[in-house]
């Protein structure tokens, strides 16, 4: 699938793929975020801290009637306030989104798959 914009020059088609390696480059760049995680079940009770190069895998973009919403699986470090990390994680991909890309959306939705601390590495 893909999310449609229509300008007065044309349509533009953006995969939800683009949409979702976009949001996860601007996620990581929040202070208190340690990564994304996996979005499939947690291993052992630990989550899967996922790559540089495979953050999409860690949001899933729901694309309906014409509403763009998230869902975020992400790490948070041990030590920061959880609520400001995640307030901060949503802001940020709202804004990296509509500045790029031009979407408008409608929630990001952050789950917390797991903190971790220095000696977790």
């Amino acid at each position: 699938m893909t999310v449609e914009l229509s300008t007065p020059l044309g349509k533009i088609d953006v995969t939800e793929d683009v949409v979702a390696r976009i949001a996860g480059g601007a996620a990581m760049e929040v202070f208190g975020l340690v990564g994304m995680a996996s979005r499939k079940a947690l291993k052992d009770g630990i989550a899967e801290l996922l790559k540089k190069d495979n953050l999409s895998k860690g949001v899933v973009v729901h694309n309906q009637n014409g509403e763009v919403s998230l869902d975020m699986h992400i790490i948070v470090s041990y030590g920061v306030k959880i609520s400001e990390v995640a307030g901060n994680v949503q802001r940020r991909v709202r804004y990296t989104l509509e500045q790029t890309v031009g979407i408008d959306v409608s929630a990001v939705n952050i789950f917390v798959q797991g903190v971790r601390t220095d000696r977790d590495t």
